[in-house]
């Protein structure tokens, strides 16, 4: 059996059906000769966007699988696999390679001695014999542990050669439990604390702990806010949630972390990045994360509980219940604290949120979406900058894993993809992504992938005909250049790529045109919608 024969069998075993690609490569063709579902994008990272998204909204079961030529194909994938490394995100990579002859000769790219920073394991594949051995640790290395891309390299002449056999069954997938003693510590802790708060990462998406979440919030009446990552995994019109926070967030969210005296991190790895939350110092911190290397990183750790979300979280509940009793605390002091604070910083926002304003407010187009399409049967993402700033802190989710958050690498054109990789993992969810007019000149044409590969997705284009976030920092507008701004028809772009595409420039037209473009998504038609809108630099940022 060819090396690449046995590559796709042991993908199918372990339960692929798509693998994304850009060719040339003969991985590509023996997929489709074995049924295999090929998808080519216009360019590699927004096929490793699109397995990013898959990955994340199949919770791993059905992995994002991703494959490229050597040598070019490799180089302009690293950015792809960077970003997934970046948001914890288990894909497997799979770039050509260089001939086993020529490999180590320098200026040839090698994808292992290069992506060994941006990956949890980086190895090659010399022999075909060894096809079984270096593939199950690659998935053992994807299903086991914080996420993150795997990377085997295929040497060309290697995927050609006859010699492989396959042997294999599907790798085994572990859990792992925070010491007992741990556990009993913090909830001590928790029980005792006057004014904590449960900030809740990604790590609670991948375990599917929503129940855990909400059952410790209620029975201690805690306020939860999640990271941009996290965003989802509490339902946010409940009374506890404070909402998301990121670069920008709910005013409350920033409040309570400050008045707090404990904080309780729930599956996440607390990481500092300018596009996060910055956690106040000198409070009390529990610290509940899958990867060790994370504790005391960021934050001083007083408690660490190393392990799954799910059974973390099912043990400090069960160990609260122990202390405090089963039934949960009176709430109504705490919610009443949070409506008043949420609904002192809204009121300042509903004008801007509600402007009649032409050009129109961004903040109204993202308003206007939010009250027209069924939140709870969307799945929404952004782009980098303004997308993720004036879409992130309004956007309130009600079911799990309907927002796409993000923000650590900050790539533009990241949206797309995952808009694209959601559909295909959820075919019956309305799929948006929420993106500029920056954003697009880096991956528009991959608006033709969606229309060629009938995923009827939504992009939301916000045309404010600038790079807005840039316009502090560069020229003013007296000057003779004006390097910050940008144009284009992206409507008239979309149609002529065969999908549905509307400009819209004013009020009255915003929730029409979001209706029509529901339809024609239905349709099976993918939409464009681009609103010409003011360059607004007002986000809700705290310190």
């Amino acid at each position: 059996m060819k090396a690449a024969d046995a590559i796709i069998d042991i993908l199918k075993r372990e339960g692929v059906e798509v693998l994304f690609g850009y060719p040339r490569n003969a991985l590509l063709e023996a997929a489709a000769a074995a049924d295999v579902r090929t998808i080519i994008p216009r360019q590699e990272r927004i096929g490793l966007h699109m397995a990013d998204a898959y990955s994340r909204l199949t919770k791993g079961e059905k992995l994002g699988v991703f494959t490229c030529q050597h040598g070019p194909g490799a180089e302009v994938a690293y950015a792809g696999v960077a970003q997934a490394y970046g948001e914890s995100v288990p894909i497997l990579f799979l770039p050509g390679g260089y001939a086993t002859p020529i490999a180590h000769v320098g200026r040839n790219f090698n994808s292992v001695r290069n992506m060994a920073q941006i990956t949890k394991s980086a190895e090659p594949l010399n022999f075909p014999g060894h096809v079984n051995a270096v593939m199950r640790r690659a998935f053992t290395a994807l299903r086991n542990g914080r996420g993150g891309p795997a990377l085997v390299e295929l040497p060309f002449d290697v995927l050609e050669q006859e010699g492989a056999e396959v042997d294999y069954k599907p790798v085994l997938r572990t859990k792992f439990a925070p010491d007992p003693a741990q556990v009993a510590r913090a909830a001590e802790l928790l029980c005792a604390a006057k004014r904590p708060v449960l900030y809740a990462g990604q790590g609670i998406h991948w375990a599917s702990a929503y129940a855990e979440l909400a059952e410790l919030a209620e029975l201690l009446a805690i306020p939860v806010c999640t990271s941009l990552p996290g965003k989802s995994s509490f339902d946010e019109t409940h009374p506890l949630s404070l909402g998301s926070g990121g670069a920008a967030m709910p005013y409350q969210v920033r409040y309570f972390l400050e008045e707090s005296d404990l904080i309780l991190g729930a599956g996440c790895s607390f990481t500092s990045t300018a596009f996060g939350i910055r956690m106040p110092t000198g409070k009390t911190v529990i610290h509940s994360t899958l990867d060790p290397v994370e504790i005391n990183r960021a934050v001083d750790t007083e408690v660490a509980l190393i392990g799954d979300a799910k059974l973390t979280l099912r043990a400090l509940i069960e160990a609260c219940k122990a202390i405090v009793g089963g039934t949960p605390r009176d709430a109504s002091v705490v919610t009443a604290e949070i409506k008043k604070v949420s609904d002192d910083w809204f009121a300042k926002w509903l004008p801007k949120l509600t402007s009649d304003q032409e050009p129109i407010t961004p903040y109204r187009v993202l308003w206007d979406l939010q009250h027209t399409v069924d939140v709870a049967n969307t799945i929404i993402t952004h782009d980098a900058g303004s997308p993720r700033d004036q879409l992130s802190p309004f956007w309130k989710t009600r079911a799990p894993h309907t927002f796409l958050g993000w923000g650590k690498t900050t790539q533009l054109g990241y949206g797309l993809g995952l808009a694209l990789g959601a559909k295909l993992a959820c075919p019956d969810k309305l799929c948006i992504n929420v993106w500029g007019d920056a954003a697009i000149g880096f991956t528009g044409m991959d608006f033709e992938t969606a229309v060629r590969e009938r995923l009827p997705i939504m992009s939301i284009l916000l045309n404010n005909s600038s790079m807005a976030m840039e316009l502090n920092v560069m020229p003013t507008a007296t000057e003779k250049y004006r390097s910050t701004d940008i144009g284009g028809n992206y409507a008239d772009f979309a149609k002529a790529l065969g999908g549905h595409g509307e400009r819209v420039s004013k009020v009255a037209d915003i929730v029409p045109a979001i209706k029509r473009g529901i339809t024609a998504t239905q349709a099976g038609k993918p939409v464009l919608l681009e609103f010409m809108t003011s360059q607004e630099q007002d986000f809700s940022r705290y310190p």
